[in-house]
């Protein structure tokens, strides 16, 4: 059975934070996180995967989505407060790890979500779905000018 996982929701000018996955020959993305540890809570989890993955420290908006599937996996809106995108030192960087493929960190536009592998899928329509609908109160999605 696999554990608990909090994982990270960043946005930041359009762009979202993934962790680009190549493994076996098969690449995709994931949203950064893991597992949650003894005595430690989903959000203190999230907050110490996006110091080990992206080297930032983090704020804990809200939990945006919550998937019960092995566990749970607990997706949470987080902001910046500190650290440099892309210095991250945990585990997934060490030559050790090296045989469970390559970990990058990028920012993504958020219109890519759609078009891009990401797992779990659902979790990435919805943050995009929520995300627009911040900025767009209808989407129109035919148009004739006539």
């Amino acid at each position: 059975m696999m554990r608990d996982r909090g994982s990270v929701v960043l946005i930041e000018n359009n762009k979202i934070a993934l962790i680009k996955r190549t493994k076996d020959g098969s690449v995709y993305y994931v949203f950064p996180g893991g597992g949650i540890e003894d005595g430690e809570t989903p959000e203190e989890a999230t907050k110490r995967e996006a110091l080990e993955e992206l080297g930032v420290e983090v704020k804990v908006k809200e939990c945006i989505a919550k998937i019960i599937f092995n566990g749970t996996q607990y997706f949470y809106l987080v902001e910046i407060i500190n650290g440099t995108f892309g210095t991250g030192k945990g585990a997934e960087f060490t030559k050790e790890s090296k045989d469970r493929g390559t970990y990058l960190p990028m920012w993504i536009d958020i219109e890519m979500l759609s078009t891009i592998n990401v797992v779990p899928k659902e979790v990435a329509l919805n943050v995009k779905s929520i995300y627009l609908s911040q900025f767009c109160a209808h989407t129109i999605t035919s148009y004739n000018p006539r």
